[in-house]
């Protein structure tokens, strides 16, 4: 099979390479000639923990191919993956005019039978705008040459895509045709040996279903820090409450972890876009209004405990920030809580040191020399009044705090993610604070 990927974002990259992985012949598509380059040296454009070694390992051996010309691409290809970007309007919809000026240019290209897959994650009804795009642009050449459109979104975790590919616990297709729906299921046929189906649907449940479920992972984090905030005023440990109702194989103990507010591309983005969809035919997502809202305000929880610790009084300050992206294993900064504390923080005169594993050039790029980039988590204690801890990279989890103590200014620590034992520090001769955890 040949496969034709449009668009070497996170998505389409992870796509392209994994697929000529188990052996198709795979060509990624995309208009920004610096980044295609780039791709043919092996210098890729995001950081994902496995993505490196494929990629340059199927372009060695010419499994994989990177393009600026998209004609070429498509010609030939029995499946056309459109994995562009759909960035959210300022109403929070999402902005299709990527995914329809490629679909435009397919119909344009095409000189025989493929299916066109939507992968970007799109409102329900896109791939009817997908279609008539086509049939518009074939009308247009004066042809009709027969394909099929289909909806397969995507459910990799960042940090994670690579085994969320290949080894998916669902894939899902929408499909109207038995022909599309058999060259889906032959294109999958290597991933799903681990038993997993592929889950064959109707079109609008299978743009529905991406929503849905990235909605559903976004509820279940807002309504675990509302009931953190609670345990806070109540005495509660939001730890021991986490233990306690993840307990419940009707709740399980994934995505029940208080911080500081979910960020990446895809939760707000989703998010946004399914509450205004829903708007749009005239309905109110009520829950996920309030799991919005909730998120908003939680990604300035930590700096309101820094503001009441230091009195409300933190001109002059210097404090270190342990991590950016808005989650390990990710140089992902898109909506991340730290950006927004560090601004809260750099408004009240504050002075930061701050360290990330991966995201550190990514971080220039949206905070500019606003802040101090250090070399290591140490390096950027020295002379600080304090550490707040706002991703939980593994290589924080363990430091050595009578190193930490020597360093640090202030003996304090502002835990965003609930990595520390209290106990511990306070041992230590720390204060302590935490998501959902009440003061000793």
């Amino acid at each position: 099979m040949k496969i034709a990927v449009v668009g070497t974002g996170y998505v389409g990259l992870v796509t392209g390479a994994c697929l000529s992985d188990v052996g198709l012949e795979v060509i990624c598509v995309d208009v920004d000639v610096k980044k295609i380059e780039n791709l043919k040296k092996g210098i890729l454009p995001i950081y994902e923990p496995g993505l490196k070694d494929i990629v340059e390992r199927n372009f060695r051996k010419e499994r994989l191919q990177f393009t600026t010309d998209l004609p070429t691409a498509i010609k030939g290809a029995d499946v056309a993956f459109i994995a562009v970007g759909t960035p959210p309007g300022e109403d929070g919809s999402a902005d299709l005019k990527y995914v329809l000026a490629v679909a435009t240019e397919i119909g344009s290209s095409m000189n025989d039978y493929g299916v066109i897959v939507t992968k970007s994650t799109v409102p329900v009804g896109t791939a009817k705008k997908v279609d008539k795009a086509i049939s518009d642009a074939q009308a247009a050449r004066g042809v009709k040459i027969p394909y099929d459109v289909a909806s397969n979104p995507e459910f990799l975790k960042e940090g994670a895509a690579i085994d969320d590919f290949m080894r998916p616990d669902r894939i899902v297709v929408g499909v109207n045709s038995e022909r599309g729906r058999e060259i889906m299921s032959n294109l999958y046929k290597p991933f799903t040996l681990n038993g997993h189906p592929v889950i064959f649907m109707d079109i609008p449940s299978a743009e529905m279903t991406k929503y849905a479920a990235n909605a559903m992972l976004a509820t279940k984090i807002s309504f675990m820090n509302d009931i953190a905030n609670l345990c806070e005023i109540m005495g509660a440990d939001v730890n021991m409450v986490r233990k306690g109702i993840g307990s419940d194989p009707r709740i399980g103990n994934k995505f029940i972890y208080p911080g500081i507010g979910y960020g990446g591309s895809c939760f707000p983005k989703d998010v946004k876009a399914l509450i205004k969809t829903a708007a749009e035919s005239k309905y109110n997502m009520r829950i996920l209004e309030a799991v919005e809202a909730v998120n908003e305000s939680q990604k300035s929880v930590l700096f309101n405990k820094v503001k009441e610790h230091f009195n409300n009084n933190l001109k002059g300050k210097t404090l270190s920030v342990w991590g950016l992206s808005f989650k390990p294993k990710t140089d992902d900064m898109r909506e991340a809580p730290s950006v927004v504390i560090i601004n809260k923080l750099l408004a009240e005169g504050v002075k930061i040191k701050a360290y990330d594993p991966v995201a550190m050039e990514e971080a220039k790029h949206q905070l500019g020399d606003t802040i101090t980039y250090c070399k290591d988590e140490y390096e950027s204690l020295v002379d600080s009044h304090g550490i707040l801890l706002v991703t939980e990279w593994t290589e924080f989890r363990v430091p050595n705090w009578k190193v930490v103590s020597k360093l640090l200014e202030e003996k304090v620590v502002f835990d965003g993610r609930n990595i520390y034992d209290r106990e511990e520090l306070e041992a230590y001769g720390y204060a302590y604070y935490g998501i959902g955890i009440s003061k000793s």
